[in-house]
């Protein structure tokens, strides 16, 4: 037997896996490097763009609690990730490079696997996963929404600067993690008021790069908005966002700083940071001026500019059922941010699960059905709910979770409900009898 997976991305390469462990070949088809997205900068499968980061481990963390789902339910690419982090505190973050070529070898060196490096413009009549991810070629989005005969929808997703470790001026900034959680791993560049509203006069007043005719009545993800959109919603807006001083103190002075500027360890050797919460559409200009404005980072060497691209995914709800199978064609799935679930993380997620259960279809199995007890079971639940009037992208939270059968003390325990929520749902996951 054998499928299709089209897009070698984070979606595209779990699912091809999945698919070659339960005895499916794969005709896996990536576009790059014959035709390349804008937002890509290697050959690799796999490729991280906006960010290295994957969100907390922690499994009172909506995202937390996804990772320990995939990890029991056998992921492929979050154990490459695991093999591949670098020190952020709580979080999950990697070496992008390290990553990548780590996933790029496994599907290369898989018997099962034949990878095409080729453009995809027809949709396959054999069965398959559109994986294509949210820069779709414009000719096989086309494809796809007349398939669909539903409208696309699209929002923006933007990239953050990073800096060159050696040039940042540590007699300002400092190693901290907020609240002390996990190792210090994050590098602080403080602000006192008069810093502040001078970043943030030189951030308002900047010019960004021009939006082009098409992409002018498109969407922001409300999670990976532009640094310059939030300092739009007004002056103190990024001071209790991203810039948010709580939690990080520096202990040399034992000072709480008015706001604080945010870098995570971008690589392996530590040798790039990138600038947390600052995606960006600004001209290359204003964006050198607004970093060389932050303390500690006045003459730090940009070795990558923040950018602003398209992203693609189809109206769910009207497309796909709970398995993320095509309503349209029973051996058709999807898998990744194309299909409203936004996040890394939801990506591998969903590609895991379209693969397993397109495996389970081709050898005559039932689907691994998820409740929405589970993090995963709740996201694809939630992308698929027919009644949405207006869909729009989403990535793990508790809010889409079933909600937990307890006393009204307990619920109002953030902490403590989040604990039992994700022991629900690991005990259920340890339960199955897994392929």
């Amino acid at each position: 037997m054998k499928a299709v997976v089209i897009g070698g991305g984070l979606a595209g390469s779990e699912a091809a896996l999945q698919l070659a462990k339960r005895g499916i070949e794969v005709d896996l088809y990536e576009m790059r490097p014959k035709k390349t997205t804008g937002a890509h900068k290697t050959e690799n499968l796999a490729e991280f763009v906006c960010s290295n980061s994957l969100g907390s481990f922690d499994v009172t963390n909506a995202s937390g609690l996804l990772k320990k789902e995939m990890s029991i339910l056998g992921s492929f690419l979050i154990k490459a990730a695991f093999d591949s982090a670098v020190p952020a505190g709580a979080a999950l973050a990697i070496d992008r490079e390290l990553f990548s070529s780590k996933v790029t070898k496994m599907i290369e060196e898989n018997p099962k696997i034949n990878l095409i490096r080729d453009e995809i413009t027809e949709i396959p009549d054999a069965p398959a996963i559109i994986a294509s991810g949210p820069l779709t070629s414009e000719v096989f989005a086309e494809k796809i929404k007349d398939f669909c005969s539903q409208e696309h929808l699209h929002f923006f997703d933007a990239i953050a600067p990073i800096v060159e470790k050696d040039s940042i001026n540590f007699d300002i900034a400092f190693y901290a993690s907020r609240y002390d959680k996990g190792e210090a791993s994050y590098i602080n560049c403080p602000m006192n008021k008069e810093q502040y509203e001078n970043f943030y006069r030189i951030l308002t007043t900047a010019e960004k790069i021009e939006l082009k005719d098409f992409e002018k009545d498109a969407k922001f993800f409300e999670s990976c908005l532009p640094v310059e959109v939030l300092a739009s919603r007004g002056e103190d807006t990024l001071r209790f966002g991203p810039m948010k001083p709580v939690g990080l103190v520096d202990k040399r002075t034992g000072e709480q700083n008015y706001a604080v500027v945010q870098l995570r360890q971008d690589n392996l050797s530590a040798s790039m940071y990138n600038l947390v919460g600052f995606q960006t559409n600004l001209k290359w200009g204003a964006q050198k001026e607004l970093v060389h404005s932050i303390p500690g980072l006045e003459n730090a060497n940009i070795l990558r500019y923040g950018v602003m691209h398209r992203n693609t995914f189809i109206n769910s709800p009207k497309i796909l059922n709970k398995f993320l199978q095509c309503k349209k064609r029973e051996n058709l799935f999807f898998a990744g941010q194309i299909t409203g679930t936004e996040g890394y993380t939801e990506s591998i997620a969903t590609g895991m699960y379209a693969g397993i259960n397109l495996a389970r279809l081709l050898n005559g199995e039932k689907f691994l059905e998820l409740p929405d007890i589970t993090m995963l079971g709740a996201l694809t639940n939630y992308i698929s709910f027919e009644e949405h009037k207006h869909f729009q992208p989403v990535n793990s939270n508790w809010g889409i979770v079933k909600t937990l059968d307890a006393d009204k003390k307990t619920r109002k325990n953030k902490k403590l409900k989040n604990e039992l929520l994700a022991k629900r749902s690991i005990d259920y996951l340890e339960t199955l009898e897994l392929i």
